[in-house]
């Protein structure tokens, strides 16, 4: 497993805790379960890296928590490590926080219950606000169809609704004069959602000029196939990577796309953190927080690419 700055580090590169303790954790290992020398060797590679993320993060041994160890297998992943190394640094890891548990060095054991970094992806993907703006004005105004998709692009994008969510907005879900709209989630939880005024006009126009026309049956729901049925969630996936080549954006797209988009932007134009995570409907704020993330490695990016002394 190949890290960035994979040499040996200076101890103070990774923080007085972990370098108190690594040591022990590793003659545990080598003594008590009698590890091969290369695992050992790959085990002292893997969390010394860890080690110096942690630094890097200014986040002691002691203090770190779930949301931390994922981010740092994200950070792998984006960085390009393969999914079989990833397993490999999470098998360490757990082994050394079991360890320091059981040692009574630490009260709480960050990697409990942490899933298999396999379903682990890496950091969401969002659009720029300029693919944003062409994806949404994708789609022909002047069809039923077209300005149906372009409701729905923009409902999609104003809200971070999840696609199973957006199919199933009926027309009594919207309050309109207000400007939001009441969905139903994860776990049977209802939520209320605000949207602005591009996605409520586009609603309007879709209602007035383009609903009629796929209403065959006197159906509820707001966004209706050409069947006057209830559009599905295949249907509507392969309209927005159509409408994602029209516009010109390269990068694979899919509905998730917009709702990783529309955390990401509001985040970046300065809302607070809570209010993202009750408009997405997330139950643990740990779900949201990966958005920050986000946020911080487009800014990098930004930086990296324009400041002249970077």
């Amino acid at each position: 497993m190949r890290h960035p700055r994979s040499s040996d580090p200076e101890k103070k590169d990774q923080g007085a805790f972990f370098v108190t303790y690594l040591p022990i954790f590793l003659d545990y290992l080598a003594v008590e379960k009698g590890l091969a020398k290369n695992s050992l060797s790959s085990y002292g590679i893997d969390l010394r890296h860890f080690g110096r993320w942690l630094n890097d993060q200014k986040v002691e041994i002691d203090s770190v928590r779930r949301i931390n160890i994922v981010r740092y297998f994200q950070s792998l992943r984006s960085a390009g490590i393969s999914a079989r190394s990833v397993a490999r640094a999470l098998a360490a890891i757990r082994g050394l926080f079991r360890f320091l548990v059981a040692e009574r060095h630490l009260e709480l054991d960050p990697t409990e219950n942490l899933e298999n970094p396999k379903l682990w992806t890496t950091l969401p993907k969002s659009l720029m606000p300029s693919e944003v703006e062409a994806l949404l004005t994708a789609p022909e105004r002047d069809s039923p169809a077209g300005l149906r998709d372009r409701a729905m692009l923009e409902l999609l994008y104003a809200t971070g609704l999840r696609v199973s969510e957006l199919i199933r907005v009926r027309i009594d879900d919207l309050v309109m004069d207000a400007g939001f709209l009441r969905t139903m989630g994860k776990g049977s939880k209802e939520r209320i959602v605000p949207f602005g005024d591009a996605a409520r006009k586009a609603i309007v126009e879709y209602s007035e000029q383009g609903r009629p026309h796929f209403d065959k049956h006197g159906d509820a729901h707001l966004f209706l196939s050409n069947r006057g049925r209830p559009m599905s969630r295949q249907s509507f996936w392969m309209k927005i990577v159509k409408y994602a080549r029209q516009a010109g954006i390269k990068a694979q797209i899919s509905p998730h796309v917009l709702r990783h988009s529309f955390a990401t932007h509001l985040l970046e134009n300065g809302a607070d953190l809570r209010s993202v995570q009750m408009m997405l409907g997330h139950s643990d704020i740990s779900t949201t927080q990966i958005y920050t993330h986000v946020s911080r490695a487009r800014l990098q990016k930004l930086y990296d690419q324009f400041h002249p002394r970077a």
